[in-house]
């Protein structure tokens, strides 16, 4: 049944890949990069202040900066764990995809997926009351997970994992978070 299901996966990986065009290469090398989205994360902490002021905007920034190291800590940790040969350094794909990167770090699972699932769904959970545009934050993880199969790194169960992973992280500091929340507003209130 294991090898079934990674057969499954190598196989929806290779033609994922193969989907790729040459003229496209340097869009989705330039979206893979995780420096790219800078101007995302700053329009995220001026949401936070935005919408949660100076009152409480630390402390909602202080989680979601928390949610992110902890799901790329833990992430790190799986990776050197479980040891999976990313695609690009199995030598019997060499033939088969298109390898635009070369990391020599472990695949299962990926910290892009983790990490931009974290983020996006921890500032919709902290934003959805104010605005309902917060959901098209979802965007930018989407483009990000579907570059690391384009550019030969990661197979779909990393960036499935990787991507439940990160989710359930931030439901897990975003529940922290209402009750520092709250615990602060008790505080006030004295």
């Amino acid at each position: 049944m294991l090898e079934t299901l990674k057969q499954w996966d190598r196989d929806l990986f290779i033609y994922l890949n193969s989907l790729g065009f040459e003229h496209f290469d340097s869009f989705w090398i330039y979206v893979t990069q995780i420096e790219s989205w800078t101007p995302l994360f700053v329009f995220f902490f001026i949401l936070i202040f935005y919408y949660y002021k100076w009152k409480k905007g630390p402390t909602v920034a202080f989680f979601l900066l928390l949610t992110f190291g902890i799901t790329i800590f833990f992430t790190g940790f799986v990776k050197d764990y479980v040891a999976r040969l990313r695609p690009n350094n199995v030598e019997a794909l060499g033939e088969l995809i298109r390898i635009l990167q070369k990391p020599t770090n472990y695949s299962f699972f990926s910290g892009h997926a983790s990490s931009s699932f974290a983020i996006t769904t921890f500032m919709v959970l902290v934003l959805r009351k104010f605005t309902n545009w917060i959901y098209l934050a979802y965007i930018w993880p989407l483009i990000f997970v579907m570059s690391r199969i384009y550019v030969g790194v990661h197979y779909p169960s990393d960036i499935f994992v990787g991507a439940l992973v990160g989710t359930l992280f931030a439901f897990f500091f975003y529940f922290l978070c209402k009750k520092a929340l709250a615990h602060k507003r008790l505080i006030d209130n004295s």
